[in-house]
């Protein structure tokens, strides 16, 4: 069973078709990838799937529903989690308080004036911390963590929003190869602990291809091919496109 379906979404700026026509599938369980050269267009669709941009044309289904035009923050409500290239996380506030903040807006409901605030879903939070690798840093302010922590971070936030479908968007951008390699371990266990669907973009072919049930290569906003990560290797168009890149960038 698919729980994302995208049927032609398309996305332009300026004349310039960043996403022309794209077919997708994520099948529930899996973990899947986006791959492709800079400017390949998998942000700008990652930004369509989670409604962060309008399309201009083409349709996203959601757990088989049309959401289209929902808002990112409805999306959220229905179950699909997302993190970004560039770390999204509250600096100023302690890693507790990151994953606090964020069950608390995804209940929508306010803290009483006169309640103990640290204890507020406690439970969860430390669950989430755990799982994340983040609970002896519970206290620490989050805007001191370094820059493998912080992503572990903005992972918990995600997890916090309780979703099903999982979209991580570079996870291991500027993490060392230990860091990387902590982190392909930890999206398997959460994938597997939380019954999660992930599909996540990246430049790290070592992590692409040790990870993902299946694989989808971008170029110019257009699938190229798309398959099992033995087909996509042995695949002539990919080699010549991509293969060889392995750095983080903007897209």
């Amino acid at each position: 069973m698919a729980i994302l379906e995208i049927k032609g979404l398309r996305k332009s700026f300026g004349g310039l078709a960043a996403v022309a026509g794209v077919d997708l599938e994520v099948q529930d369980g899996h973990i899947d990838s986006i791959i492709g050269p800079n400017g390949a267009g998998k942000s700008t669709l990652f930004n369509l799937i989670s409604g962060y941009y309008p399309c201009d044309g083409g349709q996203v289904f959601f757990k088989g529903k049309d959401i289209t035009g929902l808002t990112p923050q409805k999306r959220v409500k229905m179950g699909m989690g997302r993190s970004f290239q560039v770390t999204n996380i509250f600096p100023k506030l302690t890693v507790f308080e990151n994953i606090q903040a964020t069950i608390i807006y995804r209940i929508g409901k306010g803290i009483n004036f006169f309640s103990d605030v640290r204890k507020y879903a406690a439970e969860e939070i430390e669950e989430i911390l755990s799982m994340v690798e983040l609970i002896e840093q519970a206290d620490d302010m989050a805007g001191i963590l370094s820059a493998g922590d912080r992503k572990r971070l903005e992972m918990g936030i995600v997890l916090a929003t309780a979703p099903d479908l999982l979209l991580l968007d570079e996870p291991t951008c500027g993490m060392s190869p230990a860091e990387t390699s902590n982190t392909i371990e930890l999206i398997k266990k959460i994938a597997q602990d939380k019954s999660l669907t992930v599909l996540f973009t990246e430049h790290k072919m070592d992590m692409v291809f040790s990870i993902s049930s299946r694989i989808t290569v971008m170029n110019f906003g257009a699938i190229i091919a798309a398959g099992k990560p033995d087909d996509i290797r042995a695949n002539e168009k990919v080699q010549q496109i991509y293969f060889g890149e392995n750095r983080c960038s903007s897209k």
